[in-house]
């Protein structure tokens, strides 16, 4: 399998089992919805979104078969994995995750690979290690195309950030 961190339960909800999902996760439409898997805890406990809705900053989530809070409880303060797999990715679609690793080409020439990603009020930072270390905003006025089979970000206008 391979797991990627969605978000983290932080409380229950109401005496039905529904529990509170804190999570940055961008692609939320993919997989919160009924039907999906999702794994919890460092047991990759494999449980089945039955609903799900917005409340305030949570996630709400509900599992299959799971209506009485005293089962949910364990799960209060455990992190959250889904399977990269069930999202059935096309060959060119990609998760921000992916980019990490990917290298930056800049007209033919390479400056660096992505190390980190920052998330930011302003938007999203790609961080850039190279021999000076920087950061490209992720947005179309610097990033071109994202090759996933190469692992290459084709870029433009990128020098005027390195210092």
């Amino acid at each position: 399998m391979n797991l990627i961190y969605i978000g983290k339960i932080v409380n229950t909800h109401g005496i039905k089992g529904e529990v509170r999902l804190l999570s940055n996760f961008e692609e939320k439409d993919l997989i919160f919805k009924e039907g999906f898997k999702v794994y919890i805890g460092s047991m990759n406990e494999e449980e089945t979104i039955n609903t799900y809705r917005r409340h305030k900053q949570f996630d709400m989530i509900s599992f299959k078969g799971i209506n009485d809070i005293n089962l949910v409880l364990k799960f209060k303060g455990k992190k959250v994995y889904i399977n990269k797999d069930d999202l059935n990715l096309k060959d060119d679609e990609y998760l921000l995750e992916d980019l990490i690793g990917m290298k930056i080409i800049n007209n033919e020439e390479q400056l660096g690979t992505v190390t980190d990603i920052y998330d930011t009020k302003a938007g999203k930072l790609l961080y850039i290690s190279f021999a000076k270390n920087y950061y490209i905003p992720y947005n179309s006025n610097y990033i071109k195309q994202v090759d996933v089979r190469r692992k290459e970000i084709q870029t433009e206008n990128v020098k005027d950030l390195i210092l």
